[in-house]
Protein backbone atom coordinates (compact mmCIF):
# COMPACT_ATOMS: atom_id res chain seq x y z
CA UNK A 1 0.00 0.00 0.00
CA UNK A 2 1.50 3.33 -1.00
CA UNK A 3 1.65 6.31 1.32
CA UNK A 4 -0.52 9.08 -0.06
CA UNK A 5 0.16 12.79 0.24
CA UNK A 6 -2.84 13.13 2.58
CA UNK A 7 -1.42 10.43 4.88
CA UNK A 8 1.93 12.21 5.02
CA UNK A 9 0.23 15.56 5.75
CA UNK A 10 -1.70 14.23 8.75
CA UNK A 11 -0.57 15.74 12.08
CA UNK A 12 1.80 13.75 14.27
CA UNK A 13 0.02 12.13 17.20
CA UNK A 14 1.86 13.26 20.34
CA UNK A 15 2.11 11.87 23.86
CA UNK A 16 3.45 13.95 26.77
CA UNK A 17 5.21 12.01 29.55
CA UNK A 18 6.25 14.04 32.60
CA UNK A 19 5.65 13.65 36.34
CA UNK A 20 5.26 17.44 36.76
CA UNK A 21 1.72 18.74 35.98
CA UNK A 22 3.03 22.24 35.22
CA UNK A 23 5.54 20.86 32.71
CA UNK A 24 2.82 18.78 31.04
CA UNK A 25 0.59 21.84 30.79
CA UNK A 26 3.41 23.86 29.17
CA UNK A 27 4.11 21.22 26.51
CA UNK A 28 0.37 20.85 25.89
CA UNK A 29 0.07 24.59 25.25
CA UNK A 30 3.02 24.47 22.80
CA UNK A 31 1.53 21.50 20.92
CA UNK A 32 -1.75 23.36 20.50
CA UNK A 33 0.12 26.21 18.77
CA UNK A 34 1.60 23.91 16.08
CA UNK A 35 -0.77 22.80 13.32
CA UNK A 36 1.19 19.64 12.42
CA UNK A 37 1.03 18.27 15.98
CA UNK A 38 -1.96 16.65 17.67
CA UNK A 39 -2.07 15.73 21.35
CA UNK A 40 -3.47 12.24 21.96
CA UNK A 41 -2.48 11.72 25.58
CA UNK A 42 -0.65 12.92 28.67
CA UNK A 43 0.95 10.63 31.27
CA UNK A 44 2.50 11.27 34.67
CA UNK A 45 4.67 8.13 34.77
CA UNK A 46 6.70 6.04 32.34
CA UNK A 47 4.68 2.93 33.24
CA UNK A 48 1.45 4.70 32.33
CA UNK A 49 3.06 5.84 29.08
CA UNK A 50 4.22 2.32 28.22
CA UNK A 51 0.65 1.04 28.57
CA UNK A 52 -0.73 3.95 26.51
CA UNK A 53 1.77 3.39 23.67
CA UNK A 54 0.94 -0.31 23.62
CA UNK A 55 -2.77 0.48 23.06
CA UNK A 56 -2.62 3.61 20.90
CA UNK A 57 -0.88 5.04 17.85
CA UNK A 58 1.80 7.49 18.97
CA UNK A 59 4.08 9.18 16.43
CA UNK A 60 6.00 11.48 18.76
CA UNK A 61 6.90 11.36 22.46
CA UNK A 62 7.70 14.44 24.55
CA UNK A 63 9.50 12.56 27.30
CA UNK A 64 10.88 13.72 30.65
CA UNK A 65 13.93 11.83 31.94
CA UNK A 66 13.84 12.01 35.75
CA UNK A 67 10.63 10.32 36.85
CA UNK A 68 9.92 8.01 39.80
CA UNK A 69 10.30 4.22 39.46
CA UNK A 70 11.12 4.20 35.73
CA UNK A 71 13.06 6.99 33.99
CA UNK A 72 12.39 8.25 30.49
CA UNK A 73 15.63 6.70 29.24
CA UNK A 74 14.71 3.35 30.80
CA UNK A 75 11.32 3.55 29.09
CA UNK A 76 12.99 4.10 25.72
CA UNK A 77 15.37 1.19 26.26
CA UNK A 78 12.46 -1.10 27.16
CA UNK A 79 10.69 -0.55 23.82
CA UNK A 80 11.67 -2.49 20.72
CA UNK A 81 10.38 0.16 18.29
CA UNK A 82 9.82 3.39 20.25
CA UNK A 83 8.08 6.38 18.65
CA UNK A 84 10.11 9.39 17.60
CA UNK A 85 11.18 11.01 20.86
CA UNK A 86 12.04 14.50 22.02
CA UNK A 87 13.51 14.51 25.54
CA UNK A 88 12.39 17.34 27.83
CA UNK A 89 14.50 17.71 30.96
CA UNK A 90 16.12 20.15 33.36
CA UNK A 91 19.42 18.25 33.24
CA UNK A 92 21.94 18.47 30.42
CA UNK A 93 24.15 15.54 31.51
CA UNK A 94 21.88 12.94 29.91
CA UNK A 95 22.16 14.34 26.38
CA UNK A 96 24.77 11.85 25.16
CA UNK A 97 22.78 8.90 26.48
CA UNK A 98 19.67 10.28 24.82
CA UNK A 99 21.31 10.54 21.41
CA UNK A 100 22.65 7.00 21.80
CA UNK A 101 18.99 5.98 21.90
CA UNK A 102 18.42 7.88 18.64
CA UNK A 103 16.20 10.63 20.00
CA UNK A 104 15.08 13.46 17.71
CA UNK A 105 16.16 16.32 19.99
CA UNK A 106 16.99 17.25 23.59
CA UNK A 107 15.16 20.21 25.09
CA UNK A 108 16.32 21.82 28.35
CA UNK A 109 13.69 23.25 30.70
CA UNK A 110 12.47 25.94 30.77
CA UNK A 111 11.84 25.35 27.08
CA UNK A 112 11.56 28.37 24.75
CA UNK A 113 8.84 28.00 22.12
CA UNK A 114 11.39 28.62 19.35
CA UNK A 115 13.42 25.55 20.41
CA UNK A 116 10.24 23.52 20.81
CA UNK A 117 9.12 24.41 17.28
CA UNK A 118 12.56 23.65 15.88
CA UNK A 119 12.56 20.17 17.47
CA UNK A 120 8.99 19.48 16.38
CA UNK A 121 9.83 20.45 12.79
CA UNK A 122 12.79 18.07 12.84
CA UNK A 123 10.50 15.29 14.09
CA UNK A 124 8.01 16.03 11.34
CA UNK A 125 10.72 15.78 8.69
CA UNK A 126 11.99 12.47 10.10
CA UNK A 127 8.45 11.11 10.26
CA UNK A 128 7.84 12.03 6.62
CA UNK A 129 11.11 10.37 5.63
CA UNK A 130 10.17 7.17 7.48
CA UNK A 131 6.78 7.05 5.76
CA UNK A 132 8.30 7.61 2.33
CA UNK A 133 10.88 4.87 2.92
CA UNK A 134 8.03 2.42 3.61
CA UNK A 135 6.48 2.99 0.20
CA UNK A 136 6.93 -0.02 -2.07
CA UNK A 137 9.25 0.75 -4.94
CA UNK A 138 7.83 0.15 -8.39
CA UNK A 139 9.53 -2.81 -10.02
CA UNK A 140 10.19 -3.16 -13.72
CA UNK A 141 7.88 -5.79 -15.25
CA UNK A 142 10.80 -7.79 -16.65
CA UNK A 143 14.02 -9.44 -15.54
CA UNK A 144 16.92 -11.10 -17.32
CA UNK A 145 18.12 -14.60 -16.44
CA UNK A 146 21.28 -16.29 -17.65
CA UNK A 147 20.87 -19.35 -19.83
CA UNK A 148 24.32 -20.74 -20.68
CA UNK A 149 25.98 -17.94 -22.69
CA UNK A 150 22.78 -15.95 -23.25
CA UNK A 151 20.56 -13.68 -21.21
CA UNK A 152 16.85 -14.37 -21.54
CA UNK A 153 14.26 -11.71 -20.84
CA UNK A 154 11.27 -12.82 -18.74
CA UNK A 155 8.16 -11.17 -17.33
CA UNK A 156 8.05 -11.90 -13.61
CA UNK A 157 4.22 -11.72 -13.68
CA UNK A 158 4.23 -14.81 -15.93
CA UNK A 159 6.02 -16.99 -13.37
CA UNK A 160 3.66 -19.58 -11.88
CA UNK A 161 5.98 -20.57 -9.07
CA UNK A 162 9.63 -20.96 -8.17
CA UNK A 163 11.10 -24.20 -6.85
CA UNK A 164 14.31 -24.06 -4.86
CA UNK A 165 16.98 -26.71 -5.46
CA UNK A 166 19.90 -25.86 -3.14
CA UNK A 167 21.95 -23.29 -5.11
CA UNK A 168 19.63 -23.42 -8.11
CA UNK A 169 16.03 -22.45 -8.73
CA UNK A 170 13.47 -23.61 -11.26
CA UNK A 171 11.20 -20.89 -12.67
CA UNK A 172 7.97 -22.51 -13.83
CA UNK A 173 5.87 -20.87 -16.56
CA UNK A 174 2.80 -22.13 -18.42
CA UNK A 175 4.82 -23.15 -21.45
CA UNK A 176 8.38 -23.52 -20.18
CA UNK A 177 10.66 -23.88 -17.19
CA UNK A 178 14.02 -22.26 -16.66
CA UNK A 179 16.73 -23.40 -14.26
CA UNK A 180 18.95 -20.62 -13.01
CA UNK A 181 21.92 -20.43 -10.67
CA UNK A 182 20.18 -18.56 -7.85
CA UNK A 183 18.91 -19.55 -4.41
CA UNK A 184 15.24 -19.39 -3.50
CA UNK A 185 16.06 -17.01 -0.64
CA UNK A 186 17.71 -14.50 -2.98
CA UNK A 187 14.82 -14.72 -5.45
CA UNK A 188 12.37 -14.09 -2.63
CA UNK A 189 14.21 -10.81 -1.98
CA UNK A 190 14.23 -9.85 -5.67
CA UNK A 191 10.62 -10.65 -6.63
CA UNK A 192 7.91 -8.24 -5.36
CA UNK A 193 6.66 -9.38 -1.96
CA UNK A 194 3.12 -8.23 -2.66
CA UNK A 195 2.92 -10.73 -5.56
CA UNK A 196 4.99 -13.70 -4.41
CA UNK A 197 4.47 -15.76 -1.27
CA UNK A 198 6.68 -18.40 0.33
CA UNK A 199 4.47 -21.45 0.99
CA UNK A 200 7.24 -23.92 1.81
CA UNK A 201 11.01 -23.99 2.25
CA UNK A 202 11.22 -25.12 -1.40
CA UNK A 203 8.40 -23.14 -3.05
CA UNK A 204 7.62 -19.50 -3.79
CA UNK A 205 4.31 -18.96 -5.61
CA UNK A 206 2.84 -16.16 -7.67
CA UNK A 207 -0.28 -15.26 -5.67
CA UNK A 208 -2.25 -14.26 -8.77
CA UNK A 209 -1.73 -17.74 -10.30
CA UNK A 210 -3.21 -19.69 -7.37
CA UNK A 211 -6.37 -21.58 -8.36
CA UNK A 212 -7.20 -23.54 -5.21
CA UNK A 213 -6.01 -23.70 -1.61
CA UNK A 214 -7.10 -26.99 -0.06
CA UNK A 215 -5.83 -28.50 3.16
CA UNK A 216 -2.06 -28.62 2.95
CA UNK A 217 -1.89 -28.04 -0.82
CA UNK A 218 -1.97 -25.24 -3.34
CA UNK A 219 -3.08 -25.90 -6.91
CA UNK A 220 -1.82 -23.81 -9.82
CA UNK A 221 -3.26 -25.22 -13.03
CA UNK A 222 -2.15 -28.85 -13.12
CA UNK A 223 0.54 -28.29 -10.50
CA UNK A 224 0.02 -29.40 -6.91
CA UNK A 225 2.39 -27.86 -4.37
CA UNK A 226 2.77 -28.55 -0.64
CA UNK A 227 2.15 -25.94 2.06
CA UNK A 228 4.39 -26.22 5.09
CA UNK A 229 2.53 -26.55 8.39
CA UNK A 230 3.78 -23.26 9.82
CA UNK A 231 2.89 -21.29 6.66
CA UNK A 232 -0.70 -22.53 6.27
CA UNK A 233 -2.20 -20.06 8.75
CA UNK A 234 -0.29 -17.17 7.15
CA UNK A 235 -1.58 -18.13 3.70
CA UNK A 236 -5.17 -18.22 4.91
CA UNK A 237 -4.83 -14.88 6.74
CA UNK A 238 -2.81 -12.93 4.19
CA UNK A 239 -4.10 -14.37 0.90
CA UNK A 240 -7.44 -16.10 1.34
CA UNK A 241 -9.43 -14.47 4.14
CA UNK A 242 -8.94 -10.86 3.02
CA UNK A 243 -10.43 -11.81 -0.39
CA UNK A 244 -13.11 -14.15 0.94
CA UNK A 245 -16.66 -13.27 -0.19
CA UNK A 246 -18.50 -16.33 1.18
CA UNK A 247 -18.21 -17.95 4.60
Amino acid sequence: MSVTKNAIDQPLSCLIVDDEPIARAGIKDFIEQVDFLQLVGSCGTAMEASDFIHKNQVDLLFLDINMPYLSGLELLESMENPPLTILTTAYSEHALEGYRLQIVDYLLKPIPFQRFHQAATKARQLHHLQRLQKQPQAMDPYLFVRQKDSFKKIQWADILYVEGMQNYAKLKFIDQELIIHQTLVSLEEILPAEHFFRIHKSYLVNISKIDVVSGGRIFIGDHELPISRHRREDILKEIVYNKLISR
